[in-house]
């Protein structure tokens, strides 16, 4: 069996591709980053992901991006946008999927894995650059001139299978395979116990995505008694 590595957040975009990912015959094993960004909700909820969806390992890397701070998602001086914005929002975290897809590369390579999967998306995302096909068709260049098992042969894939699809079909994706979404957490700041704020970028894609789709939001809010 081939064997992957699946950046896996805890959200649902990574949870799908996770899913998808294991639909395909690979051997996952998931990588999350811990960056000290505002709640650990996402993180407890990619533990749940890798288990639920039988991952052979699940490893988190603890990485402090709030030293740099320069996103609401790693300074808290900065709030979280609660309507839309124009331009890149303040919730781009500098060079993540860079970070991330190398310490899942570093992996790939001494598992002797060819595969790697992240789920970046064009369409419904908050204009972040480093969720662009030609982006990851670089990075994809990039690490086949940077690693030993490339040179010798073995060369790496990027997987993006999410790239151009909609948030509705992101869940209907997942829905198709059987993943429970309700063991997910999207929320730039979700609270304590994982609900959701409901009104943030992520919140606002992620609810409009189940309407598109037309399939009960499995979402635990805030305020809302379960």
């Amino acid at each position: 069996m081939k064997k992957a590595v699946v950046l896996l957040s805890g959200g649902l975009d990574s949870a799908t591709v996770l899913a998808i990912a294991k639909s395909q015959g690979y051997e996952c094993y998931c990588l999350s980053l811990d960056y000290h960004q505002r709640h650990v909700a996402e993180l407890q909820a990619a533990d749940r992901v890798s288990k639920a969806l039988n991952a052979v390992m699940h490893r988190t890397v603890n990485l402090d991006l709030s030293m740099f701070g320069g996103s609401a998602l790693t300074d808290n001086s900065i709030a979280v946008p609660q309507a839309p914005t124009d331009g890149i929002p303040v919730t781009y975290v500098p060079a993540r999927n860079t970070i991330m897809l190398s310490l899942a590369l570093a992996w790939a390579e001494t598992l002797a894995a060819q595969d790697i999967f992240i789920g970046v998306n064009a369409l419904d995302y908050s204009g972040y650059p480093d969720c662009r096909q030609e982006y990851v068709e670089a990075f994809q260049r990039m690490a086949n001139l940077a690693t030993k098992s490339a040179i010798e042969g073995k060369t790496i894939t990027v997987h993006a299978p999410l790239i151009d699809m909609t948030k509705a079909q992101i869940i209907q994706a997942g829905h198709a395979l059987g993943f429970d979404y309700g063991i997910t957490v999207s929320c730039y700041q979700a609270d304590a116990d994982g609900k959701a704020c409901g009104v943030c970028d992520s919140c606002r894609f992620r609810k409009q995505g189940f309407v598109e789709a037309g399939l009960p939001d499995p979402t635990h809010y805030q305020g809302i008694k379960a």
